[in-house]
């Protein structure tokens, strides 16, 4: 997501260790011809020795070697996060210490090894799309797949949901009841949430997840056809308010209504749902970063938070990751990475 405004299976079904070792040990005892060479003499099948020793140790699965693309928006870009890479466009704002350079690094990638295509604002349209931004055109993000490809990571669905435009309409919301005095009235408990529900009755947020997510489906078949071999990772969005929203009143202040605090986490848990279900239905591993990230929410406090609040620190952008946040999502693409 951007102020214009990501990671259960493997691609291609691999299996779990656990199963693999499961099936490798019933292949391995008494063989099928002895069973049916004993029917046939009207015998009965050998019978199998009783397992002895330790159950083996499941093979872990193995970690991909590259080619790497990382694909996403401003959370996987790294927006206003120091040192800026050189890679063009400038307006993607990719830093070079943004979560798939960390993964890169970690893997002992770089070079052809390494293609970093995330831009800041990015879209799902804009993964087979060229994409303008204030510093140039960022080509479509899935011409950097290959059939060489060999992992995925794809950060992306809050700025199709509208996430931003959502918080930013409950600020404005709240400011307009308590310029109206509305404050400590039923409505000004939640104004943003009535917002989104008072048009047709419906709501407007989860439609809008609904679309990306259904865009996201089909983005995910393109990947598999472009990089048959890669292994994909969907990565979520970490909790940006804490599990008790109204402990972020003091932190925010008049910003967003209490009662609208609670409103963006279920709109938050809504969008990484959609990224879980989309994920897993086309064989690619969801990262789930709300887990990670909790207690590391934007109201946590300067030296525990992942994610800027609505008054950042100095240079950086709010309501994104800092340089905290990205070391955390590198870690849980890692962890899941070497499964």
């Amino acid at each position: 997501m951007s102020l214009s405004v990501r990671p259960i299976g493997t691609l291609g079904g691999v299996l779990s260790a656990g199963l693999v070792a499961v099936l490798v040990a019933g292949c391995s005892g008494s063989s099928g011809s002895e069973t049916v060479a004993a029917a046939a003499a009207g015998g009965s099948a050998p019978p199998r020795a009783a397992a002895t020793g330790p159950a083996p140790t499941p093979t872990p699965t193995p970690t991909p070697t590259g080619p790497y693309v990382a694909l996403g928006d401003s959370y996987t870009a790294g927006l206003k996060i120091s040192p800026q890479q050189v890679a063009e466009p400038k307006g993607c704002s990719r830093s070079a210490v943004n979560y798939p350079s960390l993964v890169a690094q970690a893997l002992g990638l770089a070079g052809e090894r390494f293609h970093d295509v995330s831009c800041s604002g990015a879209r799902t349209g804009d993964l087979t799309g060229a994409q303008s931004t204030d510093g140039g055109v960022n080509p479509p993000q899935l011409d950097a797949l290959t059939p060489a490809t060999r992992l995925v990571t794809l950060g992306i669905g809050g700025n199709d949901a509208g996430f931003m435009e959502v918080v930013g309409q409950c600020a404005k919301e709240n400011l307009v009841d308590a310029l109206k005095g509305l404050v400590g009235s039923g409505r000004a408990a939640a104004p943003c949430r009535d917002s989104y529900a008072a048009a047709d009755g419906g709501d407007q947020v989860q439609r809008k997840v609904d679309s990306a997510g259904e865009r996201l489906g089909e983005t995910l078949k393109e990947v598999k056809r472009r990089s048959p071999q890669a292994r994909v990772y969907v990565v979520g969005y970490p909790a940006l308010l804490p599990a008790d929203p109204a402990s972020c009143v003091p932190v925010l202040g008049s910003t967003v209504a209490g009662g609208d605090l609670g409103f963006l986490v279920e709109k938050e848990q809504q969008l990484n749902a959609m990224l879980k279900r989309r994920a897993e239905a086309a064989g690619a591993v969801f990262v789930d970063l709300t887990g990670p990230s909790a207690g590391h929410d934007m109201c946590a406090g300067e030296t525990a938070r992942w994610v800027e609040p609505p008054f950042p620190t100095q240079g950086l952008a709010a309501i994104h990751p800092n340089a905290k946040g990205q070391e955390g999502a590198a870690a849980a693409v890692l962890k899941a990475l070497r499964g």
